[in-house]
């Protein structure tokens, strides 16, 4: 999954930002609304974190682009957040396009729970449970099983495992890999993406089932 928070409290927004990357999820951050919208464009966002008052770009305007754009071409979903709470500050919210309401402050559990339940929603549905040859993905329990036995991964290991069985067997390009695993301050490279599928290849057992299309990408 992969998430972009957009919010001008720069301590606010990092903060957002480490947590929701210690729950293994790849985070952006952008500190104005134009900055925000000229990311979207290019990424495809799973969930946008929007704070409603944002300077350059006001954050309603913002969501009606981000729904025009499909946050990011991906059909993500976007959790509008403000400081106002009353109904017809909500409905507003909604109105606009955003697809759910958080009014702070809030509980950062609250939060990831709300931004793991949107990343589920997304326009590319998947069932909530993966299976594929013989391995059976639980994004919410965040365990994998591979004909029967437990199989234990680190978060990098276990996202891009997701990330292929999402694709049901078609090819995943390495960048795109890298973009949906990894966030911008990460180091992704192509050397990166390597070392993490040789040792999920190592850790899923024979045979292998992560096949490698040179110049292209992966595939399950």
């Amino acid at each position: 999954m992969r998430v972009l928070v957009v919010e001008d409290e720069e301590e606010l927004a990092d903060a957002i930002a480490r947590g929701l990357r210690l729950h293994a999820i790849a985070v952006d951050v952008a500190y104005d609304g134009r900055e925000a919208l000229e990311m979207a464009a290019y990424v495809p966002y799973d969930v946008v974190v929007l704070d409603r008052d944002l300077p350059e770009v006001h954050g309603d305007d913002v969501c009606r682009e981000l729904r025009e754009l499909g946050a990011g071409g991906a059909g993500g979903r976007v959790l509008m957040l403000t400081a106002a709470g009353q109904v017809h500050d909500r409905v507003g919210g909604l109105s606009l396009g955003a697809d759910d309401y958080l009014v702070k402050p809030f509980t950062f559990a609250e939060l990831v729970a709300r931004v793991r339940a949107l990343s589920r929603r997304a326009s590319r549905a998947v069932p909530s449970t993966l299976e594929r040859a013989g391995i059976r993905l639980d994004p919410a329990r965040r365990t994998v099983t591979r004909d029967g036995r437990e199989v234990t991964l680190n978060r990098k290991e276990f996202d891009v495992l997701h990330e292929l069985m999402r694709a049901g067997g078609r090819l995943v390009a390495s960048a795109e890999l890298r973009r949906r695993v990894w966030d911008e301050y990460a180091d992704a490279g192509s050397g990166v993406l390597r070392v993490t599928l040789t040792s999920l290849r190592r850790k899923l057992g024979a045979p292998s089932v992560i096949e490698n299309v040179p110049g292209r990408g992966y595939r399950l």
